[in-house]
């Protein structure tokens, strides 16, 4: 699998895979952390993307699940274990990182129906250990204070992560940016996932990576608080699946 490798910023890359995509942060001392994993068995094509990026793999620190789904998890296992690389996970998702529990069925709307099974072509996701369970607000170790922000709804565990000094935010699966900007799709919990929406709206980011769909660059707060505004008036449109 050959991935494609777009830089964000300076200090960020996405890694996009056939479905879904995963976030490379290089700290100043070329620590890095990977937001999400991607597919099982995408470990290799990791690996050559971040040495495209002109970097090291052995300088993997952390890979932080924004949730429990296999298109998120996929290679976070076995780039772990090459690397001693922490993994993250909220303590709701967790359980189902660790293959201790079922993933949670998405309440879907009818139009979902199809997407969904498209999305379930991806690898299931080997149980993967879980080395932290950060809660809301809690810092990560990276990116100058980089911190948990729960967002449930897509699933109980969800969560995005904000990094204030860099004005960048990563959303999960909780907004897609999919033909427009708005509310993602397969969730357990629709209405907490438009809570979750207008939480994140509100940090008025400048960078806005999500889990399906080109990242947010310039006008991010504003496209942002429109996305939810939106979404308070009606439903949100179709995007790449998930599952």
């Amino acid at each position: 699998m050959d991935l494609d490798l777009i830089r964000v910023t300076p200090r960020l890359h996405m890694l996009r895979f056939p479905i879904g995509q995963a976030y490379l942060w290089r700290d100043a001392d070329d620590d890095l952390t990977l937001i999400d994993a991607g597919w099982a068995g995408a470990a290799a094509a990791v690996e050559a993307a971040v040495r495209r990026a002109g970097l090291r793999p052995a300088g993997l620190r952390r890979i932080v699940l924004t949730h429990c789904h296999r298109d998120h998890v996929g290679a976070a296992a076995e780039l772990a274990e090459r690397y001693g690389a922490e993994v993250v996970a909220h303590p709701l998702d967790a359980p189902v990182v660790r293959g201790e529990a079922p993933v949670p069925e998405p309440v879907l709307l009818d139009w979902e129906v199809p997407l969904y099974e498209r999305g379930l072509t991806v690898p299931e996701a080997p149980p993967t250990r879980v080395d932290r369970e950060p809660v809301d607000g809690e810092e990560l170790g990276f990116g100058d204070g980089a911190r948990v922000v729960h967002t449930p709804g897509h699933t109980d565990g969800s969560i995005a992560v904000h990094l204030p000094r860099h004005g960048v935010l990563f959303t999960g699966d909780t907004v897609a940016s999919v033909g427009q900007v708005g509310l993602g799709v397969f969730h357990v919990d629709r209405a907490a996932a438009q809570g979750s929406m207008r939480r994140l709206a509100a940090l008025a980011p400048e960078v806005v990576c999500f889990g399906h769909g080109d990242p947010l660059t310039a006008g991010a707060a504003a496209t942002l608080q429109a996305a939810a505004d939106r979404d308070a008036a009606e439903p949100a449109a179709p995007a790449e699946p998930e599952p």
